[in-house]
């Protein structure tokens, strides 16, 4: 099934233990931290089940299921699982990236090898059909605490630090411990609770993998401080009341797990294996930099917007930076296509996004964003500093006036300015703008990581060869060709 957004905000009444303040929070739905965002994924989960917006597909079992959970098969599967989460990257403008088809994206690459599970794959297979036929929003806690980086799980001061299992039981595991980064993990239903940092011999504890209902007994979630909360409006923070997802640290105090929900059990090799030898990570990753995409289209059209407001557009040195937002936008957007186009079917007969492509994308997401950013700040000048504190001095009669005659601009009104500046700001100066550069920047770990996701998946043989092959093509002139010599045979 799909459901509607009202299941959705009713799924998310369950007793889950959140703290935000120092209190805990009685109902998600109504808390001034998190309504917000609920109610924009809930409009997410109506837009699916409008028909119109052909966002469903018929499953392999013949049940009818939103085209987030879809394994594709095909160049055009992936492109139609494009189009469904680039319709929802659109409704948030890229702001959300803990939207409900990211990790169900994670979910379907699972079960498309189930034999990377072993004796654990049909508790991968239930558990795909169930989230994907009841439309669950499952997202992830796959990175350990900042205490000790340099040391492993099993070598830190104190056990359980990272999620571990505290005590085997007949019927399931006892896990203790926490985790980051819990990106909207208290507007979710289910937690996947994995590591994808890479575990060392001695970490068999830690080397787990599985889900559980994030309404579940033991499991708190403290979430930083909220973007939405103490905002006057949307008018005047129109992005942080509506797309602030939040983010927590999870804590498992003695939570129990049965088997069934289990994927992987103190296996470090199937621990990475879940990740990197299923396409979970590029199917994972080809949802995010389609929400990457759609934010650069959304940024680049604030900065648009705003010269043309100042009449700026029409300076050649405007021009060339608006042309280089055009050239990032077009390159993310372009390997996306490519690596659609030229996908690879894999042994399962999955369709992966080719890896040279998609990771292409994801080694310069960092330095992409952090470099719209900066030119959309030069673009927009002080104008973002000299508005209105909120969108009360417009209706105040006592300022009114003053508003309408000094805030304004040759092409548009008062109140259409200061929208649009408002806009521009809460994307480069508020909390919430700021917590968006920090999270593209570590999107997918630290910058060496990210490189060496490229690094392994570029394919090197290919340019090498070509090098080899020219060099193989022209000697030296006027010489015959020396043997070699090879080193081992060398003597003084």
């Amino acid at each position: 099934m799909v459901r509607s957004g009202k299941q959705y905000m009713e799924s998310l009444r369950d007793g889950r233990n959140i703290y935000i303040g120092g209190e805990r929070v009685e109902d998600v739905t109504a808390h001034p931290a998190f309504k917000g965002v609920v109610r924009t994924f809930a409009g997410l989960y109506d837009m699916a089940a409008d028909s119109a917006n052909d966002m469903t597909y018929l499953t392999e079992d013949g049940t009818t299921a939103n085209k987030i959970f879809m394994i594709p098969r095909s160049s055009s599967d992936l492109e139609e699982r494009r189009q469904a989460m680039s319709r929802w990257a659109e409704t948030t403008c890229g702001f959300a990236g803990r939207s409900p088809d990211h990790v169900s994206s994670f979910l379907a690459g699972f079960a498309s090898h189930p034999e990377v599970f072993g004796e654990r794959a049909a508790n991968v297979l239930d558990f795909y059909r169930y989230a994907r036929d009841n439309d669950l929003f499952v997202t992830y806690v796959i990175i350990p605490p900042q205490v000790d980086r340099s040391k492993a799980a099993h070598e830190q001061d104190e056990k359980f630090l990272p999620v571990g299992v505290f005590k085997e039981l007949e019927d399931g595991i006892i896990v203790r411990g926490s985790q980051m980064l819990g990106t909207s993990a208290a507007v979710s239903d289910y937690l996947l609770c994995s590591c994808i940092s890479p575990l060392r011999a001695g970490d068999e504890d830690y080397a787990i993998s599985f889900v559980l209902p994030v309404g579940s007994r033991g499991l708190k979630l403290y979430a930083r401080p909220s973007y939405a909360a103490d905002k006057p409006s949307v008018y005047d923070y129109p992005l942080s009341t509506q797309f602030d997802e939040s983010d927590a640290l999870v804590v498992f105090d003695d939570v129990f797990i049965p088997w069934k929900q289990v994927f992987v059990y103190k296996d470090i090799e199937a621990t990475r294996a879940q990740f990197h030898e299923t396409p979970a990570h590029l199917l994972g990753n080809n949802q995010a930099q389609t929400r990457l995409s759609v934010k650069l289209k959304f940024v680049i059209g604030v900065a648009k917007k705003i010269t043309e407001m100042n009449g700026t557009d029409k300076f050649s040195q405007v021009q060339e930076r608006l042309g280089e937002l055009a050239s990032q936008a077009a390159v993310v957007e372009g390997m996306l296509l490519a690596s659609e186009y030229k996908c690879l079917i894999d042994k399962n007969g999955v369709a992966r996004p080719n890896p040279r492509f998609l990771y292409g994308i994801v080694g310069m997401q960092d330095s992409i964003y952090a470099s719209v950013i900066r030119i959309l700040r030069e673009l927009v000048g002080g104008g973002v500093l000299q508005v209105p504190s909120s969108y009360k001095e417009l209706v105040n009669p006592e300022t009114e006036a003053d508003m309408r005659r000094y805030i304004r601009s040759c092409s548009v009104g008062t109140e259409k300015k200061i929208q649009l500046l408002k806009l521009a700001w809460d994307i480069i100066g508020s909390e919430f703008g700021g917590r968006h550069q920090q999270y593209e920047m570590f999107y997918n770990g630290a910058p060496f990581v990210v490189k060496g996701y490229s690094f392994r998946n570029y394919g090197y043989g290919e340019p090498v060869n070509m090098v080899e092959r020219f060099l193989a093509s022209y000697g030296l002139p006027g010489a015959n060709p020396l043997p070699e010599v090879k080193a081992a045979g060398m003597s003084g």
